[in-house]
């Protein structure tokens, strides 16, 4: 389902999160969500990201915005993640892949030849009635940040 385009609905989830219970997308609806996904805890430009996120999280919950992060990595990596970081963003775990490959960020990689199956660095802004309103795919992480909250500021 990589087909998915600004407008269309957000595919709900429903998927375990850093410290513990559940995360469904649906019971935020009413306010913007940024849905990022990222390929691994603890690797350089995916904790850079989280880092940015973050750091800027006050003028995204100034805006009644809610940041997720998700990755295949475990609920225990998570909370590993962000203690040693000092993230306060939730970040849900996907391990089954089922939202990964719902949004099409599950994809074919390719490194020093080898192709394996990974994490797109992607990012969804969907609105407050569950429409995504804004996709950046192959996201690359200096400036990311600045350009998801002037999406969210344009809403």
């Amino acid at each position: 389902m990589a087909g998915l385009e600004k407008g269309n609905e957000a595919p709900d989830f429903e998927l375990p999160k850093d410290g513990g219970g559940t995360l469904r997308l649906s019971s935020l609806r009413g306010n913007p969500v940024i849905l990022y996904f990222y390929p691994k805890d603890a690797t350089s430009g995916c904790t850079a990201e989280a880092i940015d996120f973050t750091a800027r999280k006050p003028e995204f919950d100034s805006l009644n915005a809610t940041i997720i992060g998700m990755s295949p990595d475990s609920q225990k990596s998570h909370e590993k993640f962000k203690a040693k970081h000092g993230l306060t963003i939730d970040l849900v775990s996907d391990p089954e892949k089922e939202a990964l490959q719902a949004y099409g960020v599950w994809v074919e990689k390719s490194m020093y030849g080898r192709k394996y199956m990974g994490v797109e660095r992607s990012t969804f802004l969907i609105d407050g009635e569950g429409r995504i309103a804004e996709i950046w795919r192959k996201v690359k992480v200096p400036g990311h940040v600045d350009a998801v909250l002037a999406a969210v500021k344009a809403l």
